[in-house]
């Protein structure tokens, strides 16, 4: 198979050049080029550490340092002997690691998911895959820009996507540009098998399709050691990979999303995104959380969610009631089956119980019993031992009162 980014991307977008400023040639000086306000923030009592943030000054349009940082991160990760996901190698064996030309930041994953339809799918005549149930932005970023949907559903037994299902719609639409994957998946909480992964891309390639396979992986750092499959984006030109700072770093507020892709479509997202997407405070936290410290911080931390769902999940598939977990095992949250009293899945019980416990306990979960495969379901977040305690107390009385009714 020979790649080629042009077949894929919407002409007029391969045309672009990214934004340029004096800034980027000049970052040193008396700087009078971008017309800020040199006297500073108007705020007043500004904290030493605020004034260090240079608030009143446009940001780093690349963000190569942190690029870097990120790198070195899922780099080390990959060259772990645990890893289940290797780095990829060249002809003489050695490494391919990932570098900042792999990738494009993001105010979150959402504005990566809306670039890379912008980019790739012409309005109104082309096609996006999703494999639902799965994270809600697709559908929305597809209608906002006129791509159609086609869905081949995961296999509802497991929540695994399905390669020969997913290769003849493939086949058999020419128009579909781009395939969205959730892995873990999102509400499933399950690690999509990295070999059906590759078997699609393996099958993809064999096709020469001219499309890219997207996969999320906004939750990846709960679940095994090195299951991301990021480093492949070097190996792989069709594939590419999003991740977040919203789930395992806890920074949720500070809205950073990554994508990591071959080289050619990652220069073209950067030229197309706005000039000064990460703000200073997002940049500046996002370097703090990819230090060594802060990332042995965030594993201890994942451990801890990890035993915490393992305590509540124990705890709450006891309760009369509660059906199956109906989800994996490999993200921040649970999703469980909530039945009737002949011990059926019931969507009108689990939204009582979900609507109850927030208006009279104050426990806000989430609804998902709408979503194809989660009849009955709730999705639970793992919160601190003391709010998992209050859940499961406030939970376990609220569906025995809805079970009376």
């Amino acid at each position: 198979m020979v790649f080629s980014i042009e077949k894929i991307v919407r002409p007029k977008i391969l045309t672009l050049e990214p934004y340029r400023c004096a800034r980027d040639d000049f970052q040193e000086g008396i700087l009078l080029d971008a017309n800020e306000n040199t006297y500073g923030p108007t705020i007043q009592g500004l904290s030493e550490e605020e004034e260090k943030l240079d608030l009143n000054r446009y940001p780093d349009p690349h963000q190569i340092l942190l690029k870097k940082q990120i790198c070195a991160y899922r780099n080390s990760e990959a060259q772990k002997p645990e890893s289940v996901i290797k780095l990829p190698t060249d002809e003489k064996g050695a490494p391919i690691k990932l570098s900042p030309v792999n990738l494009c930041l993001g105010v979150g994953s959402d504005e990566s998911i809306d670039s890379i339809i912008r980019a790739c799918v012409k309005p109104g005549k082309e096609k996006v895959l999703l494999c639902p149930p799965t994270y809600g932005m697709y559908g929305i970023c597809c209608t906002v820009n006129d791509a159609e949907i086609v869905e081949v559903p995961l296999n509802l037994e497991n929540f695994q996507i399905q390669p020969d299902k997913i290769i003849e719609q493939i086949k058999s639409d020419s128009s579909i540009k781009l395939i969205y994957i959730t892995s873990p998946g999102n509400p499933t909480a399950t690690l999509i098998k990295q070999d059906l992964i590759l078997d699609v891309l393996s099958e993809i390639e064999k096709l020469s399709w001219d499309g890219f396979l997207i996969v999320d992986e906004a939750y990846v750092d709960f679940s095994p050691v090195g299951s991301s499959i990021c480093p492949l984006v070097n190996k792989h030109p069709n594939l590419v990979v999003m991740q977040t700072f919203s789930k395992a770093f806890g920074l949720a507020g500070i809205r950073l999303g990554i994508c990591y892709s071959t080289p050619s479509l990652s220069a073209l997202l950067n030229a197309m995104k706005y000039p000064y997407n990460v703000n200073n405070i997002t940049s500046s936290m996002a370097l703090r959380a990819t230090k060594k410290e802060s990332l042995m911080n965030m594993k201890k931390t994942a451990a801890v969610i990890i035993n915490e769902r393992a305590i509540v999940l124990e705890k709450i598939l006891k309760i009369k009631g509660v059906g199956r977990n109906r989800g994996g095992s490999d993200s921040n949250f649970i999703l469980i089956e909530i039945l009737n009293k002949d011990g059926v899945p019931d969507n009108k019980i689990a939204h009582e119980v979900y609507s109850k416990l927030a208006t009279d306990r104050q426990v806000v979960v989430r609804f998902r019993g709408n979503e194809l495969g989660c009849k009955g379901c709730l999705r639970i977040t793992i919160g601190t031992p003391e709010e998992n305690k209050k859940l499961l107390e406030q939970f376990e009385d609220v569906l025995s009162h809805a079970l009376e009714d």
